[in-house]
């Protein structure tokens, strides 16, 4: 094994990872540097959400694979060491803001340092302060199905960020919000991002997203592609209208 560049806080070689025998990803590999937002684009299906979930450790990269966090190597890690480093040093958004139903919006922003053993007053007053940052702290007393869906969101970023984690993987963050609420959440979640030094990985197939990001993997039937457009001069309807997809 080579380790990874000191400046990448995530570092993948060579990863592979098939549903049921069908190919999610095919030898995808990167780096992630430290207080970057890295955004992974590409179709429904193209291997985005597998990607992030192999980066964060819930899933083991098939075929030899690597994935490595601060030069330690996640994919040899064991399940109870990933799962607290899931806990301690990464933050996950899902597409829907999956909250508990029976606890208010503080709880559920406290729940990351609650299930550190925080304390339950330290961890309300974190909560409170992310809460505040993310214009939702005059809701931290309401339940869940109380709030509209951009609320409920903002509420789940800042439960990924409470614990002041090394890096947050967004999946499809924005993708049940209407188009004035996306761009509201997005601008929220990075610029907390980047006043706390925070890495996000965010996966999206939509291109207003991806332009708030420093930088833009792309995936296409599970690999890194490039997209090379062809000049149309001298060549047929056929072919002026083709484009190559170049693995790299």
């Amino acid at each position: 094994m080579v380790a990874p560049p000191d400046n990448d806080v995530l570092w993948a070689r060579a990863l592979h990872f098939s549903h049921s025998g069908s190919p999610a990803l095919s030898g995808v590999s990167l780096g992630v540097r430290e207080g970057e937002i890295l955004a992974v684009t590409g179709p429904r299906g193209a291997g985005k959400t597998t990607l992030l979930r192999c980066l964060s450790g819930q899933l083991l990269p098939e075929k030899g694979g690597e994935v490595w966090f601060n030069s330690a190597p996640v994919h040899t890690m064991g399940q109870l060491t990933r799962e607290r480093l899931r806990r301690d040093r990464f933050g996950w958004i899902d597409p829907e803001p999956a909250l508990v139903p029976e606890l208010n919006v503080w709880e559920n922003t406290a729940l990351p340092l609650m299930l550190r053993g925080t304390g339950r007053r330290a961890a309300k007053t974190a909560a409170h302060e992310w809460l505040d940052r993310l214009d939702v702290g005059h809701l931290a007393r309401k339940r869940p199905h109380s709030l509209v869906m951009a609320e409920r969101q903002r509420v789940a970023i800042a439960r990924a960020l409470v614990h002041g984690p090394n890096v947050v993987f967004a999946d499809e963050p924005t993708a049940v919000l209407h188009r004035a609420d996306r761009a509201h959440v997005l601008r929220t979640l990075t610029a907390a991002a980047r006043s706390h030094a925070i890495t996000v990985v965010l996966a999206t197939h939509d291109s207003e997203v991806s332009a708030l990001a420093d930088r833009t993997v792309a995936l296409l039937d599970g690999r890194r592609v490039t997209t090379v457009h062809l000049p149309t001069a001298g060549l047929t309807d056929a072919e002026g209208r083709a484009a190559c997809s170049v693995s790299v």
